[in-house]
């Protein structure tokens, strides 16, 4: 009788616990990224009014953009190519030192690899913060990035 007790009320429920944290593990484990370019964007807006925005109100820039899908439409300034083959697409006014940089999706980088400078394009991405530099310009920076060809 008495090994039946330690059976039924310490071996079983640290079965399911076990099974329960493993359960856990495989999910967290092979867990994937939404793709980008199929999530609908919180906010759409042009490059030049993004920088503006975070330029003349950090904190309630952060706020409202943090973690958020953006859809930012601008000339392209540069295509960057790292050692890696991973791309950065940078957007912005030529004019200006102060740019939007898009860390692109490597499941979508045939699409940056094919972009010219100059031409004006949409990006999708998620809002990851602000680099504030007087002297070598800002930036707000997207990640997980794609070409948006929805005009």
């Amino acid at each position: 009788m008495k090994r039946k007790k330690i059976v039924r009320f310490v071996v079983l429920p640290l079965l399911v616990i076990i099974a329960g944290v493993a359960f856990y593990i495989y999910k967290e484990y092979n867990r994937t990224h939404k793709d980008t370019s199929k999530i609908k964007p919180d906010y759409e807006v042009t490059a030049n009014s993004l920088l503006t925005e975070f330029g003349s109100n950090e904190t309630a820039s952060n706020k409202k953009y943090w973690d958020k899908v953006l859809r930012v439409e601008g000339p392209v300034k540069e295509v960057l190519q790292d050692d890696k083959g991973f791309y950065s697409i940078v957007l912005g006014d030529t004019a200006s030192l102060s740019s939007v940089r898009c860390s692109v999706d490597s499941s979508h980088s045939a699409e940056a690899g094919s972009l010219q400078k100059g031409t004006i394009i949409a990006v999708k991405g998620i809002c990851s913060g602000y680099n504030a530099d007087e002297l070598l310009g800002s930036d707000v920076i997207l990640v997980r990035s794609v070409v948006d060809q929805k005009k």
